[in-house]
């Protein structure tokens, strides 16, 4: 992508209400932009990064076996009514009337309709076990969207949601689940840790957050000095022992990225969701949920990745994996960029190319830091004079000299 051609203006100053370093290093970059209070826009860099995100998780999600499908966000009022939580469900539900008058909600989250869907299909122990998953826009009537990505009203979640015939098999993609979800994680540059959680309004017997220790997260943990244990304080309150090994608790600040229930069979007992097991008798089907807030990953990826110049994108959600940086609008060294931008595309490496003739090499290089990707490849009359470019990696401060001709293999290892 050519940078004189991208829709990305950075900007140098923000308002002073943006207090978290990660909304306000990607309002400053251009990766989004707000629309109205707790909605924004995914402009190109950051539409980028969400799908690197996207295609992530959805690796892992077809390593489980589960099957991609999308499901609507407009909801008839006849599901939650079945659940009895048309009014109940906190926050409140977005809802309106259509020109036919009938009430209508945007899906906050999707047990109903997943439940709605599976019933029509499932009528024998020989239809089980399957997982579903979707990544699709949610919609929370929040009293209050804060921390740019951190708490929006409309949001892009990953939910999965497993059918199986009974506790065991559902106790046993649970944990599968959760491993999972550690290697997503890690795959976004992340270490996460995993907390026993309220279950909410979500409701089930089991739930588990997975925590980003920071100190903008409006979530505060428990973790043990001891062992590997940790909870929410809204479930283990005013505690100072660990119920596990007896060690002290330490409360730290975190930010949830993903939360999984052990449903059991809370939702397909009141929508009828059964099948016919081996001696011809009904049982509920047992179920769990499982989401990932994307927006909110992104938001901690950046929390967690920055320098006092702008984003340190990890290489495996970088919006490009190169950005070459033509220096000098000189004719030699716009004709090697030119060139190099074409070698490095025909290779498969994703480059952003700063071929913009209004701005110094100050300015370049400054927008370069602030979008933050992985490494930066400088051409100059000075570098040329050696037949080299210019090397820098993001996250050091080293900068290399590499022959043009050895660059390709050198970005490949």
């Amino acid at each position: 992508m050519k940078q004189s051609k991208l829709l990305a203006k950075t900007k140098k100053k923000i308002s002073k209400d943006i207090t978290a370093i990660s909304h306000q290093y990607l309002i400053k970059a251009d990766f989004i932009e707000q629309s109205i209070s707790g909605v924004y826009r995914f402009l190109p860099l950051g539409f980028k990064v969400l799908k690197k995100i996207e295609n992530i998780i959805r690796e892992e999600m077809n390593y489980l076996g589960a099957q991609e499908i999308l499901l609507p966000s407009l909801q008839d009022k006849k599901l939650w009514q079945e659940t009895n939580r048309w009014d109940t469900i906190d926050p409140p539900l977005f809802k309106f009337k259509d020109r036919h008058k009938k009430e209508l909600a945007l899906g906050p989250t999707h047990e109903e309709e997943m439940v709605d869907m599976a019933r029509k299909r499932v009528k024998s122990y020989q239809d089980l076990p399957f997982a579903l998953f979707q990544i699709q826009n949610k919609f929370r009537n929040e009293m209050r969207a804060t921390g740019g990505l951190l708490r929006t009203r409309e949001f892009i979640m990953k939910d999965l949601y497993d059918f199986q015939s009974d506790k065991k098999s559902s106790s046993i993609f649970y944990e599968k689940v959760k491993k999972a979800y550690f290697k997503i994680f890690k795959r976004c540059g992340l270490k996460v840790v995993c907390v026993e959680a309220s279950s909410g309004t979500i409701g089930g017997k089991l739930s588990h957050e997975f925590m980003l220790l920071s100190k903008i997260g409006e979530d505060k943990i428990l973790v043990c000095k001891k062992c590997s244990y940790a909870a929410n304080t809204e479930l283990l309150k005013d505690a100072k022992k660990c119920p596990h090994c007896g060690g002290l608790l330490e409360t730290k600040e975190s930010i949830e990225l993903g939360h999984i229930f052990y449903l059991g069979t809370k939702y397909s007992k009141v929508m009828n969701l059964s099948y016919q097991n081996k001696d011809g008798k009904d049982k509920p089907v047992s179920m769990g949920c499982y989401g990932i807030g994307l927006g909110r990953l992104i938001a901690g990826i950046v929390e967690v990745h920055h320098d006092e110049n702008g984003i340190i994108w990890p290489k495996q959600v970088a919006p490009f994996d190169i950005h070459l940086i033509a220096v000098e609008n000189i004719a030699e060294v716009e004709k090697v960029s030119k060139k190099l931008y074409k070698d490095l595309q025909e290779a498969g490496i994703e480059v952003l190319y700063d071929d913009r003739e209004n701005k110094s090499a100050g300015e370049k290089f400054v927008d370069c830091d602030l979008i933050g990707i992985p490494i930066r490849v400088v051409v100059s009359v000075k570098t040329l004079k050696k037949n080299c470019v210019e090397i820098k990696k993001r996250k050091e401060k080293k900068i290399s000299l590499v022959k043009i001709n050895k660059l390709i293999k050198y970005l490949q290892v």
